[in-house]
């Protein structure tokens, strides 16, 4: 990024350098499962690869848990790095290491306690049993090092190293590949070759990661930052959002590998076929998914800085680039899938096999019917991950959950059970589910292209260039005014900054917010009213509020509420003000001003005023109204507003 001119280099070039990292990046867990797929398929059969997919919901939760400690911890670590608070930020990296340790040892404990009670939650047959129960111990002895080095993966990227990270892992899935013929087939390990050569490279990487903590960048980590106290749970919450959509996938595996067993049996396939290959091809699809989603990802950054910068022409070149290749994606591996099948499918399982043509025929039945519109598939993936670039969560998210839980689950339910189609019904419903998801996609994908403006802003176009800059040269303070609702001191602001001859910056701080931040302002402002929870968007938001507050403070003004007080404490020339009023009054400026009855105006005061003190106490962990956070603390009712604003003017200058 400090290389590129993400404004000004050319879209095809800042795609490369972005999508094309992040897009190893993801393929490295899908070759690790590929790798392990192939070589126990060859060297065990049918048996052993179905006893893989067994276990691969335990995978997925130890991946989910690795994203909810990492993901959250990153986001705090930048978080706290962006205000300049270094020893929040070594608490975030300190605390989540602790974190990390507890969950991946109860995590471990449990599952190797309750492993045969697991595996037949998660689809196992009789016959595939022993070989999932084998497999199953090993991998969960690894699993450890598995949730450590995938949580550290992202607070390494954000403390500026994606190199080192990709690195870490790369090296671990070729320690994995060199092993896994040498322990599955020269060893004759079988399945336990595979998983002790899955854990030797994940050790690998592991080992490697905990290298890096002795050189962070950012911060210096100590002892003290390993202790655990309550903002373990902001960190918990700003990773809860990646924790929910990996679920939601896991959930949709256990479905898939029950009904593949349930319907197979009563079909020529039998049980464990289907399970087999529905592992076998869902490994094969993630290299789809996770390049789809590494060039999507990558985007990301080119998206928001120049939605931000208002370069909504630049922003429409990206996500057109982004749809075309994506979609080139999606024909490729769909061409793959319906002419290539038996050649796919053949990688994983031996000719000498006694199943070896069953195994192949129900391959090619699924890739040609549950995968024959992957090319579609490429839209939603695509449109859930531009819409989070452009501020619309809750969009995004719903986007992400329409074709998992929304359409599939349901569909497949249908077919199989209502219509009695069986396992053929199951197959079908991934059609249907994908073509149902691409006719959704393309009106919210439209709808969101449409709101993007036709006019680029000036080249350069900066803050306080974009606002009126009347700044008197007698007076060169910052005055933050933090005030209780209903006190009158949005218009003593107003009125103070007039007679000071200095901008006034209050609902103007939403839309230069909007621009940083990426979202849109009508999220901003929904934000700063309503706080349901902390997460990870909430974080980004007040960052970038931060940021713009330190922009506009860089010349003479009045900056009304948003945490400017503690935002600028550490900035010469700021006096900070507290404005409040008596109950009384503050009812009836309510029932004037904002034409509130009597009765709902007691309670809208007192519950805005508990929300401005909860996100006060959240961001700064100091008591809103505490008179040693400001430099004056004013009853308005005292001398009224124009009055308070007219002896506040004769005090600053």
């Amino acid at each position: 990024m400090k290389e590129l001119d993400l404004g000004k280099e050319k879209i095809g070039k800042l795609l490369l350098a972005f999508s094309i990292p992040c897009v190893i990046s993801m393929l490295i867990n899908s070759v690790y499962n590929i790798v392990d797929q192939i070589f126990i398929g060859k060297g065990v059969g049918t048996l052993g690869n179905a006893a893989t997919n067994v276990i691969f919901p335990l995978i997925m939760i130890f991946n989910a848990t690795a994203g909810l400690i990492g993901n959250g911890a990153s986001a705090n670590f930048s978080l706290r790095l962006g205000e300049g608070n270094k020893e929040e930020a070594n608490k975030s990296i300190g605390q989540a290491l602790t974190l990390i340790v507890i969950f991946s040892v109860l995590l471990s404990t449990l599952s190797y306690i309750f492993l045969p009670q697991l595996i037949n939650f998660f689809g196992c047959t009789s016959s595939v049993y022993d070989y999932a129960l084998e497999y199953g111990k090993y991998i969960i002895l690894g699993a450890p090092f598995m949730i450590i080095y995938s949580a550290l993966s992202n607070i390494i990227r954000a403390d500026g190293s994606p190199k080192y990270s990709m690195i870490m892992l790369v090296i671990g899935a070729i320690v994995n590949i060199i092993l896994e013929p040498i322990f599955i087939i020269t060893l004759n390990l079988g399945v336990k070759g595979g998983a002790i050569a899955t854990v030797i490279g994940q050790f690998v990487s592991f080992v490697i990661a905990l290298m890096y903590l002795k050189k962070i960048k950012s911060v210096k980590l100590t002892k003290k930052n390993l202790r655990l106290d309550k903002n373990v749970f902001r960190i918990l919450s700003l990773g809860l959002s990646s924790f929910i959509t990996q679920c939601t996938v896991l959930v949709l595996f256990v479905f898939m590998n029950n009904m593949m067993t349930k319907y197979g049996a009563l079909s020529k396939f039998g049980e464990d076929i289907p399970l087999s290959v529905y592992g076998v091809v869902s490994k094969i699809n993630s290299l789809f998914i996770s390049t789809v989603l590494g060039v999507s990802i990558g985007a990301q950054p080119i998206i928001g800085f120049n939605y931000g910068a208002g370069n909504e022409l630049r922003v429409k070149e990206t996500l057109k680039n982004v749809l075309m290749i994506n979609f080139i994606v999606g024909l490729v591996f769909n061409i793959l899938f319906v002419a290539f099948p038996r050649e796919i499918a053949g990688l994983f399982i031996s000719r000498g096999d006694n199943e070896y043509d069953l195994f192949i025929e129900f391959a090619i039945l699924m890739c040609r019917t549950f995968l024959s519109v992957t090319a579609l598939n490429s839209l939603e993936m695509t449109t859930s991950v531009v819409i989070q670039s452009l501020g619309n969560v809750k969009k995004a998210t719903a986007v992400s959950f329409i074709r998992q839980i929304m359409l599939l689950i349901p569909i497949a339910l249908l077919l199989a059970i209502v219509f009695d189609f069986g396992i053929h019904g199951i197959l079908y419903a991934g059609a249907a589910a994908d073509t149902l998801c691409f006719i959704v996609s393309i009106f919210i994908f439209r709808s969101e292209y449409k709101k993007l403006g036709k006019k680029v802003p000036s080249k350069g176009e900066r803050f306080r260039d974009e606002v009126n800059n009347k700044s008197a040269e007698d007076f060169n303070k910052v005055i933050t005014i933090s005030r209780e609702y209903g006190s009158g001191g949005r218009y003593v602001a107003e009125l103070l900054a007039s007679k000071l001859g200095v901008p006034c910056y209050d609902r103007e701080i939403i839309r230069l917010t909007a621009r940083e931040s990426g979202f849109t302002e009508e999220f901003v402002e929904k934000g700063e009213q309503i706080k349901k929870g902390y997460y990870l968007n909430d974080d980004k938001m007040f960052l970038a509020e931060s940021k713009v507050i330190r922009e506009l403070a860089k010349g003479p003004c009045v900056i009304v509420g948003r945490c400017a007080d503690y935002i600028l404490k550490d900035e010469p020339n700021v006096v900070k003000i507290f404005l409040f009023s008596d109950e009384e009054s503050k009812e009836k400026r309510a029932c004037k001003y904002y034409h509130l009855n009597k009765k709902i105006a007691k309670r809208e005061i007192n519950k805005i005023n508990k929300e401005r003190a909860k996100h006060y106490k959240f961001y700064t962990n100091r008591d809103w109204k505490a008179c040693e956070n400001y430099d004056l603390t004013i009853n308005v009712d005292k001398y009224g507003v124009e009055k308070t604003a007219e002896n506040l003017t004769n005090i600053l200058k």
